[in-house]
């Protein structure tokens, strides 16, 4: 081979060399993303070579939340994939028996099958509505009817009749303390607390009760007070004006309250358009206080006009 030919297959070869290595560089770039897919969602298992992936076990995992909530990652995994392995079993052997054709087996799956539509409608409907912007309208909205609401810190002591409620009076009088009193009289369960009530609002309390408690001033111990519980005598601690508290601390519960809204009136606007027939009712009755005539053309329901008087 002349050195002219060499040259030519040398340059060939680099060329073929060249071109493999950047098919399978292209080659490697394209299947790249779908190996990292595959890798994400892994093949856990086959049962009679229909597989099992990961998703299939994140998704069993949220239906059967509750029962696995006692068990460790590792185990509840380990008991997600035998349950998935024995539905898949069990469920080929009733396809086997034909369960699917099944009246009954038909309209409870049309009945899940409605059932996940609704779920995954409304769960859209909700997240859609929980906006930032959203919520902090409600929290607002809900701060200012709070803001400046009084509310005030009591104790009290409950005893049954008014006599002993007469005799706890009598001895606070004498300069007995409160806390202490009310840990050897009172039956209230938060006696063991020197019948510490916290802070509440007027209406967080039966109507007798809040006012005796809003009437006295802080330091000062009412008379005896009867509501249905029995015989009570107040001590007001402080008084104050009512503050909100932070976005964050009810971020979770405003959250659950615009989610809830929405949905409720998504489907209430559903309701609105539809036609629906209720056939469970009986017909409406006709009203009583109608004449029967009433329903007849007008002119059949005139009286007939008198005879002329005869001279």
């Amino acid at each position: 081979m002349t050195p002219a030919s060499n040259a030519v297959t040398s340059g060939l070869r680099a060329g073929l060399l060249s071109a493999a290595v950047t098919g399978c560089l292209a080659f490697a770039l394209l299947a790249a993303p779908a190996a990292r897919a595959q890798d994400a969602n892994p093949v856990l298992a086959k049962v009679n070579g229909a597989e099992i992936r990961q998703s299939d076990v994140d998704l069993a995992e949220q239906e059967l939340g509750p029962s696995l909530a006692q068990l460790d990652p590792a185990s509840r995994k380990e008991n997600v994939l035998a349950f998935l392995i024995d539905m898949k079993i069990v469920a080929k052997a009733a396809e086997d028996k034909k369960i699917q054709d099944n009246a009954d087996f038909k309209k409870r799956l049309d009945f899940a099958r409605n059932r996940l539509l609704m779920d995954d409608v409304l769960a859209a409907e909700g997240k859609a509505a929980t906006t930032d912007e959203a919520m902090k309208k409600v929290y607002d909205e809900a701060a200012k009817q709070i803001s400046g609401e009084q509310e005030v810190h009591a104790r009290h002591i409950l005893v049954e009749t008014e006599d002993e409620a007469k005799a706890v009076a009598e001895e606070l009088k004498k300069g007995a303390d409160f806390a202490e009193l009310a840990k050897k009289k009172s039956k209230d369960p938060g006696a063991s607390d020197g019948g510490d009530l916290g802070f509440f609002t007027k209406d967080q309390m039966v109507p007798e009760f809040s006012a005796a408690a809003f009437a006295l001033e802080p330091g000062k111990i009412s008379d005896p007070i009867k509501t249905q519980f029995g015989w009570h005598i107040i001590k007001v601690e402080e008084k104050r004006n009512r503050k909100p508290p932070s976005f964050d601390q009810v971020k979770a519960q405003i959250e659950q309250y615009v989610t809830r809204k929405a949905q409720s009136d998504y489907v209430s606007k559903l309701r609105q358009a539809a036609k629906i027939e209720r056939l469970d009712q009986p017909a409406a009755k006709p009203d009583a206080a109608k004449p029967a005539d009433a329903a007849k053309p007008a002119d059949a329901a005139k009286p007939a006009t008198p005879a002329p008087a005869k001279k």
